[in-house]
């Protein structure tokens, strides 16, 4: 890894790494400001989600209101933190990668002593480093909220919640991973951001509608975002599997993308 290179791009990304990280604080603290009083009503707030065809509170990973973990799970990992972070991953693995080849500054990277190699290893960093950095704003944002919001009487179960952003965190890896691998292949930023775009909102999509209609379950198989699985981890369901998947997904892809990344041809 190329240190200076490192504390370049850190640099040049902290502000959007923060303004991620502060939003994603911002919505769990909400969400833990809210299940006070949406906790005294638990009993019908669950008739009405049992009411729903199956298909929907499955989509939306709506598991129940009776402990503060179950409507975090639902009401912020299973729909915000995936949007957020999806976008992160696809915007930031562009920026990293296509964009300096597009514009001509990776011909500047590469004319100093850093190999391909370094630099792709470096950037794949950055990107990791940005991701642990939300998430781990996140869990200490829930922490807060559990110590100022709901105290003794809700009290947060604190394995499940690291669990719960272990997970995401995994998933996203293993997505930015994909969409810095597209990234790295690319010399147009506006192809690489189209692709990754397409690929990370696809992969949603089709986990989204597997959860609609039994019918169609089988279509969940084609989407990593079938790995991540909040709604499990809040029923105490054993996800090492999955967590293993997702982080071999996130080194292989990686890992792909620096080593073809030294042999392709760029427009230098």
């Amino acid at each position: 890894m190329n240190a200076t290179l490192y504390k370049q791009m850190l640099k040049v990304n902290i502000k959007g790494f923060m303004n991620y990280s502060f939003g994603s604080a911002f919505y769990i603290l909400l969400m833990f400001w809210l299940y006070p009083g949406i906790a005294s009503k638990t009993e019908a707030i669950d008739e009405l989600v049992q009411a729903m065809p199956k298909g929907i509170g499955k989509a939306f990973g709506l598991n129940g209101f009776g402990s503060a973990e179950a409507f975090i799970s639902g009401e912020y990992y299973g729909l915000i933190l995936v949007l957020i972070l999806s976008i992160v991953c696809v915007q930031l693995s562009t920026q990293l990668m296509a964009k300096l080849v597009d514009q001509g500054s990776m011909a500047y990277l590469l004319s100093t002593k850093a190999t391909r190699g370094r630099v792709a290893f470096t950037q794949a960093a950055v990107l990791v480093t940005g991701l642990f950095l939300i998430m781990a704003i996140t869990t200490i944002a829930g922490f807060a909220g559990n110590a100022w919001f709901l105290g003794a009487e809700y009290a947060l179960d604190t394995s499940t919640f690291i669990r719960m952003n272990a997970a995401a965190f995994l998933l996203f890896f293993a997505v930015g991973g994909i969409s810095f691998l597209v990234s790295s292949l690319s010399n147009d930023e506006k192809k690489a951001f189209g692709i990754s775009g397409m690929i990370a909102f696809g992969f949603f999509s089709l986990d989204l509608l597997g959860k609609l209609s039994e019918s169609v379950d089988w279509i969940r198989n084609l989407s990593i975002y079938s790995l991540y699985q909040p709604g499990e981890i809040i029923n105490g369901e054993d996800l090492l599997l999955s967590f293993i998947l997702l982080a071999l997904i996130g080194l292989i892809s990686f890992s792909l993308a620096i080593l073809l990344f030294r042999k392709r041809d760029l427009p230098l």
